[in-house]
């Protein structure tokens, strides 16, 4: 599927990183490619939220499971778990990943996909995938799937870290044909 780059985003010392223009009906899927999003503090979970149109604020209700696996640093022992991350009705924001770290090398990475925004038939779905560097020097790699429970369009989407603000990092969005 070709992708078609929309914007590029850089936030630095930032709270939130906040894309309110460009999801539109043009492309019915849309995606979120983020690199060495760096948080200012540590042991934080990088999470998103969304604006429908018309709407103000993000706090549309989203439904969403999280899964999650990690590795040591030193040992390379791993585990896999299913946490207490998921959402039922929330109106609060959608964790993407757990714990990163804020050391020099440390930071989050992935892709965050959105289907069909602009639909105003159905509620909208998504996905996420990120591989991230824990605050106790674990690689780790997690996996997120939910809907935002709204038929209207969404216009407008967030990315922040749960405390502190988005030190540095690169976002870019694309159009999928």
């Amino acid at each position: 599927m070709p992708k078609t780059l929309i914007s590029t985003h850089t936030p630095s010392n930032a709270s939130t990183l906040d894309i309110t223009s460009g999801i539109d009906d043009t492309y019915s899927v849309y995606e979120f490619h983020y690199y060495n999003m760096h948080p200012a503090t540590n042991q934080v979970d990088f999470m998103v939220q969304f604006n429908a149109s018309g709407g103000s604020g993000f706090n549309e209700t989203i439904t969403s499971s999280f899964f999650y696996s990690q590795g040591g640093e030193s040992t390379g022992s791993g585990s896999s778990y299913y946490t207490n991350m998921d959402l039922a009705q929330s109106t609060g924001y959608c964790p993407l990943n757990y714990e990163v770290g804020s050391d020099a090398d440390q930071s989050t990475s992935g892709v965050f996909t959105l289907y069909d925004p602009s639909g105003t038939t159905f509620i909208k779905h998504f996905l996420s995938d990120s591989n991230f560097s824990q605050s106790d020097d674990m690689a780790a790699a997690a996996y997120v799937g939910g809907y935002i429970n709204t038929t209207s369009a969404i216009t407008q989407i967030s990315f922040k870290f749960d405390s502190g603000n988005i030190e540095s990092g690169t976002m870019k969005m694309f159009g999928v044909a």
